[in-house]
């Protein structure tokens, strides 16, 4: 088989919903990182390109279905490049990379362009379809968003709660309390905002310009807040329980948009692209639960992932695990018993942001970058995903050898 190489990885700044970047269509945000990710290897024959896949979690409204042919289309790649749009919820691009490395072992392909895109401000109501003519009952809107939608009513109600309960009964079964989660989420700014001012996003972030309907210049991500404490997130109400309730706006990640896009390819895409890989994909792994425990299918997942990639936790250096929410992340670090200063060690999603179809490749191409930056080996970046999956990817440091 064929290694398969994460070559580059590039996204947008995160914007809060209704913030800096509601003014872009998710498909203008998708069509910009891809110029973006072509540009950076001015060496490129596009025609050298063999697939498009972009992660999106929504596909409702401007994405257009299959936003991955839409953005290439629209960054004026060849039309003979394939395109094609995977929604596995959060984790829509790392599953994106999953397939296009499997592509790449077999040999169909040698060089994929990988992508994720979400425009949560942007996400359309939908109206469903009656079954009959001018039906005499009220119908209601539904928001697409983020969550259940249109809820098939054999469907459990058990299955079916919010994502905020469903957090709760997690960290009810796993014994994570009110302040731990707090402290946690505080990491997540502290973190992120002096990786910010060291530079470490320099090369993984590119800014965004006003564009012609409205906007302002967006240079980094747009929910970090430097100033959160324990002490400041602990004065934050419940949003989900007002009892017993522990998960507050605070410890939960915000909602957003934003764009990714990365390459990968063969050891061939080396001499495409004109520069050397950044690290192996290693070990991919696939997991799912009970709905309502979402949050810690990412536990089986990346310990499959290590399974395959032939290491074991003590191996591992660095991990991204995408914070929907501190009380899963701190049920996923507590079920690995990992230490967790190695975990988002440049900020989280608890502060960046997380725009659904855009995820799964932010912790990817950071995990690649913070295996470069500190020379070691083995990394893990993982992600939970509604409706009780969990995926994750092991990368090797191919710079370390």
């Amino acid at each position: 088989m064929q290694q398969a190489y994460i070559y580059d990885a590039v996204r947008t700044p995160f914007g809060k919903i209704g913030g800096a970047l509601s003014s872009h269509r998710p498909d203008d945000l998708a069509a910009h990182i891809v110029k973006t990710l072509v540009g950076r290897s001015p060496d490129l024959d596009v025609e050298q390109i063999d697939e498009a896949i972009f992660g999106n979690a929504n596909g409702a409204g401007e994405e257009n279905r299959n936003v991955a042919r839409m953005a290439t289309l629209l960054a004026g790649l060849p039309v003979s490049l394939p395109g094609t749009t995977v929604n596995r919820l959060c984790g829509s691009s790392l599953d994106g990379v999953m397939i296009a490395s499997r592509q790449i072992n077999v040999g169909d392909a040698d060089l994929m362009l990988l992508g994720g895109v979400e425009s949560m401000s942007r996400a359309p109501w939908v109206l469903p379809k009656t079954e009959r003519p001018f039906p005499m009952n009220n119908l209601e809107l539904a928001n697409t968003t983020l969550g259940w939608r249109l809820v098939n009513p054999e469907m459990p109600g058990a299955w079916t709660v919010s994502l905020g309960e469903a957090t709760e009964q997690l960290r009810e079964r796993e014994g994570i309390g009110r302040e731990r989660q707090d402290a946690f989420a505080a990491r997540s700014h502290q973190l992120a905002d002096p990786a910010w001012n060291a530079g470490h996003y320099d090369d993984l972030v590119v800014p965004i310009e006003p564009n012609t309907r409205k906007g302002v210049r967006l240079d980094r991500d747009e929910t970090i807040r430097p100033a959160s404490t324990p002490e400041s997130l602990a004065g934050l109400r419940t949003v989900f329980r007002s009892e017993d309730g522990t998960v507050t706006a605070g410890n939960a990640s915000p909602m957003n948009d934003g764009a990714s896009a990365a390459w990968l390819g063969s050891e061939k895409a080396a001499g495409l692209l004109g520069r050397e890989p950044l690290a192996r994909i290693a070990g991919r792994g696939a997991a799912a639960l009970e709905p309502q425990y979402f949050g810690f299918a990412p536990v089986e997942a990346a310990n499959r992932a290590l399974a395959k990639a032939g290491i074991g936790w003590e191996d591992v250096s660095a991990v991204e695990l995408n914070e929907a929410f501190a009380a899963q992340s701190l049920a996923c670090v507590d079920a690995w018993g990992i230490d967790e200063e190695i975990v988002n060690a440049w900020g989280g999603a608890l502060a960046i942001g997380h725009p659904l179809g855009a995820s799964g490749l932010r912790i990817l191409g950071t995990l690649a970058r913070r295996l470069q930056a500190s020379g070691q080996r083995w990394g893990v970046a993982a992600i939970c995903i509604g409706v009780g999956q969990g995926l994750a990817v092991v990368l090797e440091n191919t710079t370390s050898k």
